[in-house]
Parts: structure tokens; sequence; C-alpha cells
């Protein structure tokens, strides 16, 4: 097993055998909308599967969580234009509250090495 990105806290990237598992990523700017901020999170993504020696195509798995289920249309947007349409995750989204104020939305994934 290998673990990158570590803090006191966690790490964002864990890799065990050909899988790897990301910590959920938020935007860096919680002061724009929903299509920015779900925009940020997957370029973020994008760098950690890059690092750890995969990228979207090989996603398994993608847990979405947003503030307001009423914001998913423009968040689906975002995802859809960024999703590999030839090899799609599995994925969940569910509303959820944040602890931090405006923060939109927070992305889980997992993903083939």
């Amino acid at each position: 097993m290998e673990k990158l990105n570590k803090s006191q806290r966690m790490s964002q990237i864990v890799v065990h055998g050909d899988t790897i598992y990301l910590a959920g990523q938020i935007p860096a700017d919680t002061t724009v909308g929903m299509k920015e901020q779900t925009a940020s999170v997957l370029g973020k993504i994008d760098a950690l599967l890059e690092q750890a020696g995969s990228n979207k195509s090989k996603a398994l798995m993608a847990t979405i969580y947003i503030s307001d289920k009423s914001q998913v249309a423009e968040m689906n947007a975002v995802w859809d234009a960024w999703v590999d349409p030839e090899s799609p995750p599995a994925r969940a989204c569910v509303e959820a509250q944040f602890p931090r104020e405006g923060l939109l939305v927070e992305i889980v994934v997992s993903a083939a090495k």
C-alpha cells in the first residue's frame, strides 16, 4: 500500500494493489458558483489520478456530494463534459450539509491503476 500527499489528518491518494482511492476533493474557491466549483474539483481529480498513474477513463466509482439538490443540473453539465463517455464510473449523488460556508460540491473518486 502506498499513501501520497499525506498530512496528519489524511492522505490525498491511497494506492492499494491496482486500485486508487482519492480523498474527497473540494474547490479552491468557494465564492464561485456550482459550475465553476465542479470544474475546479474535477481538475484536482485529474491531477491526482495522473500523479497516481491513472486517468478519468479508469474511474471505477464516484460519490458526489452537493449542498443543494436544485443545483444538480449545473453540476451534471460540468460532470457530463468531463466524464469519459466510453467508460463512465458507477456514481452516486447526494445532498449534504458542509461545514464550510460557500462550499457547494465535494467529489470522491476511486479508480483502477
